[in-house]
Formats: structure tokens, sequence, C-alpha cells
């Protein structure tokens, strides 16, 4: 580890209640958490700021579906297809384990909503969809990722579905998911704002990002996580600032809040250093040497806290840690909010004011100055009655607007 792993500066109050998260859960941990391979690079030039076991062998999860949605941006250019095109629901894509959305066989959808869906959701049935729409088989569309990862320079990936459900055999580096992530940002500029979108409707149910960077950090605009128990909690992040865009990856954090903590401080660190960092700088994503010794993929399950993953221990801390850490926060809130109504009534009522007496009622007598002798009580005079005043027209009830439908 050198010191370019320092987890710089909290970007925002929840950036960093992430990060105390993440230290209470290794500190709480009774095994010892080593992290996965990370990289962090100028999209721009290709140049390296920071890299660590960048090509060693790791299961790359839904990050898989970045080639995918390249392969859909290159037919869109293409004119094979148009936003508007509708794919199929098939019974294999029926069938995909969550994350999905869950159509039914025959169920249609737009291009355009699909890709929303794989990009932001992450949906496993609509990369099936996709592959075997535009294959125009499942079998021919791997073969088109795998030929295009080789064009792309990604000497050790290898592809066998078009999600990143888990294969023995489905396996890429840092170093190639680089040369995929900048290859997508910088051959399809005209399909950006999908990477930065938090969520996305489809009829009545929202679809939302696991990507926290994009409600954490600033400058943040993309890509894409990726999760299963074998690879851990991946990410490739990108963000912009005055112009310069970075980008991270992170492989094999153990939750989702340590993932999100790795690759803002990746990204924190490298918008801090960058102008040395590129003055002094000539190693690139493409002429840095290949790590030999590098072997795998390797397996980092046993360090997931994840029910789901086998560790039932490890997910009942992290269950502990998360309600704790709900717990301050709403502490925080209410002590905020208490003592922004104390400091109201202060303004309000300002030191050594003298109380302003009310005013008399009205009808009420006044008061006589000391010597002088009241008049005599006379009966008031008779008002004549007045009508009960009207009653008030009564609101009509608000109409429901019905949820909008795409």
């Amino acid at each position: 580890m050198v010191a370019n792993r320092s987890l710089g500066a909290c970007l925002s109050e929840r950036l960093c209640g992430l990060l105390a998260t993440a230290m209470m859960i290794l500190t709480l941990g009774s095994t010892t958490v080593s992290a996965g391979p990370a990289l962090l690079f100028d999209a721009g030039s290709g140049k390296v700021i920071y890299s660590e076991d960048m090509d060693q062998p790791w299961h790359p999860a839904s990050l898989t579906k970045i080639m995918t949605a390249y392969l859909v941006f290159q037919d869109l250019k293409a004119g094979k297809i148009a936003l508007d095109t509708k794919i199929k629901c098939t019974e294999a894509a029926h069938k995909e384990p969550p994350s999905k959305v869950g159509l039914p066989v025959g169920a249609e959808l737009s291009v355009d909503l699909a890709l929303k869906a794989l990009i932001i959701k992450s949906a496993n049935d609509v990369a099936v969809m996709l592959a075997e729409h535009l294959g125009p088989t499942h079998d021919a569309f791997i073969a088109r990722m795998n030929a295009t990862a080789k064009r792309l320079g990604m000497t050790r990936t290898q592809f066998f579905n078009p999600h990143g459900l888990p294969h023995p055999g489905q396996v890429t580096t840092a170093r190639d998911l680089a040369r995929l992530a900048r290859a997508v940002v910088t051959d399809f500029p005209e399909h950006a704002g999908l990477w930065a979108m938090q969520d996305v409707r489809i009829g009545k149910i929202r679809l939302g990002t696991h990507n926290g960077l994009l409600k954490t950090f600033e400058g943040a605009d993309g890509l894409k996580t990726g999760f299963i128990c074998d690879s851990g909690y991946n990410v490739v992040a990108s963000a912009t600032r005055d112009g310069t865009r970075l980008i991270a990856v992170v492989l094999g954090e153990a939750s989702g809040a340590d993932r999100t903590v790795r690759a803002g401080s990746l990204l924190e660190h490298g918008f801090q250093q960058f102008g040395w960092k590129m003055l002094f700088n000539s190693n690139t994503i493409d002429n840095m040497p290949l790590d030999s010794d590098a072997s795998g993929p390797k397996s980092v399950r046993h360090t997931i806290a994840s029910f789901s993953c086998g560790n039932r221990d490890a997910a009942r801390k992290l269950k502990i840690v998360r309600a704790r850490a709900k717990e301050t926060r709403v502490q925080k809130l209410t002590k905020a909010k208490k003592d922004g109504e104390q400091s109201t009534a202060a303004v309000a009522t300002p030191a050594g004011t003298a109380a302003i007496k009310p005013a008399p009622a009205a009808g009420a007598p006044k008061a006589t100055p000391a010597g002088v002798k009241p008049p005599a009580a006379t009966a008031p005079a008779a008002s004549p009655q007045k009508a009960p005043p009207a009653k008030a027209p009564q609101a009509a009830p608000a109409v429901k607007k019905p949820a909008p439908v795409e």
C-alpha cells in the first residue's frame, strides 16, 4: 500500500457518514479485509495517477454491462436500430434473477428504456433481451463482445454472458475495464447523460441507481457498479471538474459503502494531485508493462458482509453498524433543528429589550387619573342584531393526477 490509498477529505455530510460506517465495519469485523485491485487515470490522456494490482484477473460482475451498452451504442450509431426500436422479453430473459425489471414473456421495451434500465438498474433480464435482439442470437452477441474486447486491447478479458452473473470463466482486469470505460466515453459522448442518471421510471415503477457517488461526490457523472459474491462490490466511477475527467476502477470491496468511499477517495486524490501528476508522469494504461505474476481470478466471498454470501456474522455486524449510523444522523438532524429554533427565538426577542405591554381590550374602561371622580355608569345602547356570518365556501377536493406512464 502507498500513501495514495489515504482516504482524503470528506466531500459531503453523506459521504462522511459512509466513511464512518466503513471504518466501523472494519473495527467490528473479525476478518482482516484486503483491498482488491484499483486504478485511477485521466480519461483524456489515459495517464495513470494510481494503480494497484491492475492486471489481477477478476470477475467483472455487472461491469460486464458496460460492454453490452457499448455494442448497443455501436448499432445505434450504425443505424441498425433506433432508440424507439422495440425489443421483446423472451423466456430466457424472463428467467434471469435480480436485479431485473421483471417483464412478462412477450412484453416489449424500447431500446431507449432498455439502455436506461441496463445502466441505472443493472437489469439482467434487459441485458439478455438486448443480446438476443442485436446478436441476433445470444451466442452471436457474446462473440461480438469478445471480438470488441480484443479490438480495444482488453487482453485478459473473456465474456460468457451479457450481464455478469456468476460464470467461472468470465474474467477481466482493472486495466481492461479502464480501456473499456475510456472507449465508451470517448467513442459515444452523445450518450454521456445515461451514465449520470440517478433513476428511471418504467410505467409506474421507479428504478434507482446503485452508484452512491452520483449522490455524494462533487462532479460525479458515471459509470457503472457491479456485485456478485466472488467479485465483491465493484465500480467504474467517473467524475469531471473544471474540464478534467478522471475515472477510477475499484474491485473487490466488502460492502457498497466501502466501494463508494474508496472510489471517492481515489477520485478526490486525483483532483488534488492532478497538476504535478500530469507534469512528471508518462505512464498510461497502454504503455505500462503487464504483470506476468498475476494469477486468478481470486474470490473475496469470505470478506463480503452479506447473508446471501454465507457470512451471517459479518452481515449482522453490518446491520448493527448501519443502525447506529442512522441513529447518529437522526440525532444530529434533531439537534440542528432544535438549535435553529432557539436561534430564531433569540433573534425575535433581543436581550435587554423591555417587554411591550399588551394594548387594552376593546370596550375595557380606561384608567382614571388620581383625584378624578369617574363618570356615572350608563347603560350601553342596544346594538342592532347582526346576521350570522355567511359560511366560507369549501375548497373543491383536489383532483389526483394519474401517474405518468412511459
